[in-house]
């Protein structure tokens, strides 16, 4: 059996042998793989295949995928590791389904997502994947995408549902996620609990303050109008949380429930340069479980987002439009789950 060699390479093809043992799997079944025949396990042959690609061989052409077509993907600026995570699950399920991602990023001073929505368009995609786009902003005008249903390209909403807006929505459980947070801290001993948030005028800001002032007002009888004088609105970035966690230091509290992991490390800088001992002097809960934040010091306790399920979603929905088969115009919301690492404990006494 022949196989096409790399590239620009004068080696010898490698043996059935040396791709079997890649793929984990008999030569003869390599063999069957790579002429084409039937009788062979989808995974099976898919490890075969990505044994050709470690081992840095083209494909044969007849086993090359050909694209359904393209499907563009819109995400905020991917310092945030949470968005890479999301892309790579959902550029990952796009190609399991025939689809080529192309991935377009907003960043300041780029293109707008109008611009990157007018851009894809001229490309002929069958479809969009938006990720906490404006869709997500309460003062931003929903007749962009009204228009983009009108012109029959069908899209899916990640993270901020609009009711206003005729697509499929997924979405994790931003309230619960707050009560999980309040919940955990209030089992450990702290009273006097803060919230670190991004701007009112996004949806997963207000549903996390809503959960939260909800859990403060059933599990430790605050009054609605202290438990929201407990909640801080800053930026989602590093340097927003370390602003929020400042004050919300100045207010006595001992626990802090930050909207993002990001938003987290900083309260977690802003306890340091207080010289306060995570979690001994104050306790820290971030929201995404990004990747890599295991490792943090403390590792940081979370409520992790789950990803894999939503973008895997949110893809279904997509191809299932994209083929014709409407889905119901609703939110699919996704459950968090608490993730206990060691950036929370019990208060000091």
């Amino acid at each position: 059996m022949t196989v096409v060699p790399p590239r620009g390479s004068s080696v010898l093809a490698p043996r059935l042998a040396d791709l079997a043992l890649q793929a984990q799997v008999s030569e003869a079944t390599v063999s069957r793989v790579l002429n084409g025949k039937a009788g062979v396990a989808a995974a099976t042959r898919h490890r075969v295949l990505a044994a050709l690609d470690v081992l840095g061989y083209e494909r044969p052409v007849r086993l090359r995928q050909r694209s359904a077509g393209l499907v563009g993907l819109i995400t905020p600026e991917l310092t945030n590791p949470i968005f890479p995570a999301f892309a790579q699950v959902i550029e990952q399920a796009l190609a399991g389904h025939g689809y080529t991602p192309v991935l377009c990023t907003q960043s300041p001073g780029g293109c707008t997502e109008d611009e990157l929505v007018e851009q894809l368009e001229q490309r002929g995609v069958t479809g969009i994947v938006f990720l906490c786009g404006l869709h997500s902003d309460t003062t931003a005008d929903p007749s962009r995408y009204l228009k983009l249903a009108q012109e029959g390209v069908p899209f899916v909403l990640i993270n901020g549902y609009n009711e206003a807006v005729p697509a499929p929505v997924v979405s994790p459980d931003d309230r619960a996620a707050a009560r999980m947070a309040v919940r955990h801290l209030v089992e450990l001993g702290h009273e006097r609990i803060g919230l670190a948030i991004g701007p009112t005028r996004f949806v997963p800001s207000q549903r996390k303050a809503e959960g939260f002032v909800e859990a403060l007002v059933s599990l430790l009888g605050v009054g609605e109008q202290e438990a929201g004088s407990l909640v801080q609105r800053t930026l989602f970035s590093v340097e927003g949380g370390q602003a929020a966690a400042g004050l919300l230091l100045d207010q006595g509290c001992t626990g802090i429930f930050c909207g993002s992991d990001m938003m987290a490390l900083g309260a977690i800088r802003a306890a340091h340069e207080r010289g306060l001992d995570v979690p001994r002097d104050v306790s820290v809960i971030g929201f995404d479980d990004s990747p890599l934040i295991a490792f943090t010091n403390p590792p940081l306790t979370t409520v992790r987002q789950p990803v894999h399920a939503m973008a895997t979603a949110a893809v279904g929905a997509l191809t299932e439009e994209i083929e014709g088969n409407p889905v119901q115009r609703t939110e699919f919301v996704f459950q968090p789950e608490l993730v206990v690492r060691g950036s929370t404990g019990a208060p000091r006494r």
